[in-house]
């Protein structure tokens, strides 16, 4: 279920404002009913401090009438005080005229003092504070703090709504933004002039996944592309020979040789789907099931024996240079060789030797590169040889591939290396070209060119 962010903020916000608040009312409560406790003890202590004075220097109070007299001149205007004095016999000298409090509702002390002679020499007093009007006071000061803290918290909810609203509508025109980008226009970009600050990472991120999805659509496009024109070719030769076969009534010899013919170009095409199902295979993340630590130079030697008669009759000669041991899927790997191998002897200088090169780096990772000697690639071909069907040679990109090479080999070279955490690798220069596979994750390798 989405959640509103301005509803989210706002709440959080009248959330926030209610605790500030509040803690600030319980403060201010608590200070001025420290305050008034204070001084209610102050008034006592002040009050019995001046009746024990009072009645201590009277001398002319010689019965209970005088000492009431006194007492009530003294407590005119503190209603909030009540006092009783009792004799040492227990005989009650003194009550304040209007009635007590609640004890709940007072603050009392008791204290001895000095009585006149005539009224037995000292006796006892109580004393009482009537808490009521204070109570009163901190219970309307608890309402009012209270809500005042409800009504900011609804305050600031209601202006924070109206705020992030306000700040939200750059957003709403980045959204506006992203609608207009579609299949049709991933030429499109988002404008961050006027996002804010913490919206320009994300703004980034997505026009550079745009241009990822731009590459990737354009990518798609042209493989759709090429695997049409490269299945249409077959199929058009296939459909024209059996049309023309069934023209007229053949002998078997010429309808065997027909169906023969038919048949290496339904094994192109079978090779094309197959090399098309490995790449999606290996482009869902299928990763390579190692087995045990094998050598990597008799694995090159297998392959070169597969090789020898095509290395033979294209007058090339092949050795097979370093070894390392590593835990790979071996038929992957011998897949990737002689995609390499194949390549090479394609495009190697005739007399000239083909050279497996198998190396471990400082970093620990194995390299398998296979280096030919003939017209050096350009570097800017070099990060696109292991694209599908992509041809680094411009005057063969409009005719078909070689027979029995359709341009998929060194895509699955690039696949192979994925599978096995690695990436591919190729360099040219001055004549010598290698292309590679380096096993294991690390840094990209370099597609620049280099000195061999």
């Amino acid at each position: 279920m989405s959640v509103s962010l301005r509803g989210r903020l706002s709440r959080w916000l009248a959330l926030q404002t209610m605790a500030g608040l509040g803690v600030v009312g319980v403060v201010v409560y608590l200070v001025i009913a420290l305050t008034l406790s204070q001084r209610q003890l102050e008034t006592l202590t002040q009050k019995q401090a001046a009746v024990q004075g009072l009645l201590n220097e009277a001398r002319g109070a010689h019965d209970a009438t005088d000492v009431q007299h006194l007492l009530n001149d003294f407590l005119a205007g503190h209603d909030e005080l009540s006092l009783i004095v009792s004799a040492r016999d227990g005989r009650t000298l003194y009550r304040t005229a209007r009635a007590l409090p609640p004890p709940a509702h007072t603050r009392r002390v008791d204290f001895a003092l000095r009585l006149p002679d005539e009224l037995g020499g000292t006796g006892t007093a109580v004393m009482r504070f009537d808490q009521q009007r204070d109570q009163d006071l901190l219970r309307r000061l608890a309402w009012t703090l209270a809500l005042t803290a409800l009504g900011g918290a609804a305050v600031v909810s209601a202006g924070a709504s109206w705020l992030v609203r306000l700040g939200l509508t750059p957003l709403r025109g980045l959204v506006a933004q992203t609608a207009q980008v579609s299949a049709q226009r991933l030429d499109r970009r988002l404008d961050g002039a006027a996002q804010a600050e913490e919206l320009q990472p994300l703004i980034g991120q997505f026009n550079a996944l745009l241009d990822r999805l731009t590459v990737a659509y354009g990518q798609m496009e042209a493989f759709n592309a090429d695997v049409a024109h490269e299945l249409n070719t077959p199929l058009s030769t296939l459909i024209g020979s059996c049309e023309l076969a069934l023209r007229r009534p053949r002998p078997v010899e010429e309808l065997r040789e027909v169906i023969a013919s038919n048949l290496e170009d339904l094994r192109r095409m079978a090779g094309i789907v197959a090399d098309m199902l490995f790449l999606s295979q290996a482009e869902r993340g299928q990763a390579a099931r190692r087995g045990a630590p094998v050598s990597l130079a008799a694995l090159a030697w297998d392959v070169l024996d597969y090789h020898d008669a095509a290395l033979q009759e294209a007058g090339l000669s092949a050795d097979v240079r370093g070894d390392a041991r590593a835990a790979v899927d071996a038929g992957l790997l011998r897949r990737a060789v002689s995609n390499l191998l194949g390549n090479a002897t394609r495009y190697a200088r005739s007399g000239s030797t083909v050279l497996v090169r198998i190396e471990r780096r400082d970093d620990g990772r194995i390299a398998v590169e296979v280096q030919n000697e003939g017209v050096a690639i350009a570097a800017a071909h070099l990060p696109r040889l292991f694209d599908r069907f992509y041809r680094a040679d411009p005057a063969r990109s409009s005719g078909p591939l070689p027979q029995g090479h359709h341009g998929l080999g060194l895509a699955i070279v690039a696949a192979v290396a994925r599978m096995h955490d690695g990436e591919p690798c190729a360099t040219s220069s001055g004549g010598v070209t290698r292309i590679g596979l380096v096993l294991t994750a690390g840094s990209a390798c370099s597609t620049e060119s280099s000195g061999s």
